[in-house]
């Protein structure tokens, strides 16, 4: 590549991506000879190996059928990138290469000199390079190490820990999720995943830019940004005067750096600024901070943020209940319906922004507020942070360590240290961000799994989520909330505890049933899930076994839980029959994934305000795989997708067991009171109405209204054939009093009507008796098929009308396929 710079009369900084002109090869490592691959193989950055080989057609998609063990060899082998760039001297006195991501355990050498010996994938490396450069031609090699060997050789120098997975992922500072999960393909990919180049610049530049943007005091109107400026200066310039100016929403402020000095604190009043609301509670507005910084009249140097004023804070001071967990956004408190986040794709540089705000906009449409990125994927990137912050989704980063015991030995605990603070002081200024959390489970871990023993008094990360996390935030971003763990306890008690803090709730997918639910009163559920398929074309597009089964070869790579087919079987027939056909299965297991959750939420959210949120593990997937995803991997809704839209509805009514019997729960997520008549019925299943209450209600914004449902009601006479229907403005809860598979359900009996809309076809289905959760296998009808309705039970008479996006070529005919329109009913009637 060419690098052509003209110098400027103010010696602006020149900031010049290395993305071009790169090769791969495979250093040394067990190569197979089925895989003939060249000494040099085209390669893009950012990227990775395994795209790299596969846009060279040298290896087959890792995603399909069984590849994955295929390729397993990636993992073993020492890979190198390469290119050569030209540099003429432009008069600027510093030259830095920056890498922003490399994937992992990797030497660097420009010009055959080595300048970095890098082992971290989680953060930046910066490199002086102006003493290596030479005019004309310069030689750049990235010499990766094989990342399964380096974790091995360093497990046994750290001493082995406890973790869930053969490899030591705890040992290297890479994505726990690419040594595999039990959602998760193992890739043990190697590359440079993120942006790499090359900055010259002159006198000084602004290093980090601290930004806490906040309400302004009590009473005043706007905003107030809290600026610290910390510079980098040139060995040259250390003595000189540095100006900073600020200007944000019309407003501006100025500082000076004196000589000697790298930092110095500014702020700047916003008198027009508005505040920033999460989804549901207000508009998003974000504002440019613009920063510059000067020397002697002259811009040497700019940086910028988008930013939003709000305030955030978790109320966690204790009660009669015990400890709270509550969000509370410019002093509203706030309900959370969350989403635990993975990485979306296993080959994570394939992720870009147009990808990720599909994604968003399928959390938006579901009801969700609030995305957690969980500890064993990645620091996501700038794209989803901004588009948190554009859509009102809140965020909640956990620092990266998952589910084991880590070391705090000496170069990891520095790596860490250097990690922890870049991505602090990168996230801290996104308005969306209201939580950093040290770790997933691992102080749980440390209590409950054996742990103690096994570490025979070896360090296992205490160090890093007691003292070095919490003194940093507080030093770099104290506007931020930290939490210790998840699940954690904020007051000492077990980590794990319902009644204080955070808890995860997984006894029920791994040994109970979910009707279990109902035994916990949890302050905040920041984990919970329950697995089901891909969507069918999904499936059958990653996996061509024949016939495919259950348990046929490809749908066995592609269920990566611990006995995961055998605990779906076990959480279905306590409510339905089992299929015959595999066909009947994928529904089944994807509508008893629904139903569980949304049993679940409907509970959790019928105890507000003891309960302040939940967050269901997970939206996303990273490849096709049977998980507990409600999008998989190829972004499709599966039918869980339709539970959380329902349960986080705005406005919701569940009909919950109590100690007096049952009541109608109503629940108000919006700025306005609710009010009308709550009308409850228990129906026949012919539609007939065996008895009615009828109740005027109020329930305050932002608040819940629990309504006993008088004996009549709620006792059932012909409980196999009987159901209990609340409703009030448009919005129905419905209970039955059996299981269904116990219940007098017969096939499902309706008419149809297609009618065109724009952009695709409405389906109206009229139920001739009852409907249990009528949802449209879309997908099954063509490929792009896409609607936002499903899990709809219809009285006899009633008519449920589903709006399908289809594109122009598509059959509406096929909307109403067997396989299309499906029903609990079909699996209960023998």
């Amino acid at each position: 590549m060419s690098i052509d710079i003209a110098p400027t009369v103010a010696l602006a900084p020149v900031s010049t991506p290395l993305h071009t002109e790169w090769t791969l090869n495979a250093a040394s490592g067990p190569v197979p000879d089925a895989f003939a691959l060249p000494d040099a193989v085209p390669a893009t950055v950012p990227g990775c190996v395994h795209t790299d080989l596969l846009a060279a057609d040298l290896i087959p998609d890792p995603y399909l059928d069984d590849n994955e063990a295929l390729l397993k060899w990636i993992g073993l082998v020492d890979w190198t990138y390469s290119t050569t760039f030209t540099w003429n001297a432009d008069g600027h006195a510093r030259h830095d290469l920056v890498f922003e991501g490399l994937d992992t355990v990797a030497t660097v050498t420009l010009n055959g000199r080595v300048i970095l010996e890098a082992a971290n994938q989680h953060r930046t490396y910066r490199v002086d390079v102006r003493e290596h450069l030479i005019e004309g031609e310069n030689s750049l090699v990235v010499a990766f190490r094989s990342p399964v060997r380096y974790a091995n050789e360093k497990s046994m120098e750290y001493g082995a820990r406890p973790r869930p997975y053969p490899l030591p992922y705890e040992a290297i500072r890479k994505s726990a999720a690419s040594f595999g999960w039990d959602w998760g393909i193992a890739t043990f990919t190697s590359g440079i995943w993120r942006p790499v180049r090359l900055e010259s610049w002159s006198v000084a530049r602004i290093a980090e830019l601290r930004v806490n943007a906040a309400p302004a005091a009590s009473g005043a109107k706007g905003g107030r940004a809290e600026i610290e400026v910390v510079v980098e200066r040139e060995s040259s310039a250390s003595e000189v005067e540095l100006q900073v100016n600020a200007a944000v929403a019309d407003a501006t402020a100025s500082a000076i750096i004196p000589p000697g000095v790298d930092r110095t604190c500014l702020a700047v009043v916003a008198p027009a600024a508005e505040l920033w609301w999460p989804a549901g509670y207000g508009a998003q507005p974000l504002y440019a901070l613009e920063v510059t910084l000067g020397a002697g009249g002259d811009a040497v140097a700019a940086a910028s943020r988008r930013i939003g004023f709000r305030s955030v804070r978790w109320n966690n001071e204790p009660d009669a209940d015990g400890t709270p967990f509550t969000l509370v956004v410019n002093d509203q408190p706030v309900y959370v319906k969350g989403v635990n986040w993975i990485p979306d794709d296993a080959l994570t540089s394939r992720v870009d922004r147009a990808r990720l705000e599909r994604r968003m906009h399928q959390a938006l449409d579901a009801n969700l507020n609030l995305i957690r990125v969980w500890g064993g994927g990645i620091y996501e990137s700038e794209d989803f942070y901004d588009l948190c912050d554009e859509l009102g989704l809140l965020s909640w980063q956990d620092f990266l360590f998952a589910c084991a015991a880590y070391p705090e030995d000496e170069p990891l605990r520095g790596e860490i240290e250097a990690e922890a603070r870049e991505q602090i002081v990168r996230l801290s200024s996104h308005a969306s961000l209201v939580l950093l959390t040290g770790n997933n489970e691992n102080v749980w871990g440390y209590e409950d799994w054996g742990w103690k023993e096994h570490l025979d008094g070896k360090t296992w990360g205490a160090y890093y989520y007691h003292e070095l996390f919490p003194q940093l935030v507080d030093e770099l971003a104290p506007h931020v909330p930290y939490s210790h763990g998840s699940p954690f306890s904020p007051h000492g008690q077990h980590p794990n505890d319902e009644a204080h803090g955070t808890m995860h709730l997984w006894e029920q997918w791994n040994r109970q049933d979910y009707p279990t639910y109902l035994d916990h009163r949890p302050r905040f559920v920041a984990e919970f899930g329950w697995q089901g398929p891909a969507t069918w074309t999904t499936l059958t597009r990653s996996i061509s076994d024949a016939p495919l089964t259950p348990e046929s070869p490809g749908m066995l790579v592609h269920q990566k839980a611990d006995a995961g087919n055998d605990k779906l079987t076990r959480g279905l027939l306590p409510h339905y029959r089992m299929p015959s056909d595999m066909s009947g299965w994928h529904w089944a297991m994807q509508l008893n994934q629904a139903e569980a959750v949304r049993f679940a939420l409907e509970h959790f959210r019928s105890l507000a305000p003891l309960n302040s949120g939940s967050i269901v593990w997970q939206l996303n997937d990273c490849w096709p795989v049977t998980s507990w995803s409600a999008v998989d991997g190829d972004e499709r809704l599966k039918p869980l997708w339709f539970a959380l839209k329902s349960a986080f509805a705005p406005r919701v009514i569940s009909l919950q067991p109590r100690e007096d019997g049952l009541a109608a729960v109503l629940g108000n997520d919006t700025a306005e009171p609710w009010s009308g008549e709550l009308v409850v019925r228990r129906i026949g299943f012919d539609g007939e109405a065996r008895a009615t209450r009828r109740v005027p209600f109020t329930v305050a914004s932002r608040g819940s209204l629990e309504v006993p449902a008088d004996a009549g009601v709620a006792t059932a006479v012909d409980a196999g054939g009987e159901l209990v229907v609340a409703e009030a403005g448009g919005v129905r809860g419905v209970r039955f009093f059996v299981e269904p598979r116990d219940s007098q359900l017969v096939a499902a009996q309706y008419t149809t009507e297609l009618v065109p809309v724009e952009g695709g076809t409405q389906v109206r289905i009229t139920a001739q008796n009852l409907l249990k959760d009528l949802t449209l296998l879309v997908d099954r009808a063509h490929p792009d098929a896409v609607t936002h309705e499903g899990l709809i039970t219809l009285l006899p008479g009633e008519t449920a009308a589903f709006t399908v996006r289809h594109p122009a070529d598509a059959d509406p005919a096929a909307l109403l396929a067997p396989e299309v329109v499906r029903t609990a009913n079909e699996l209960v009637v023998r």
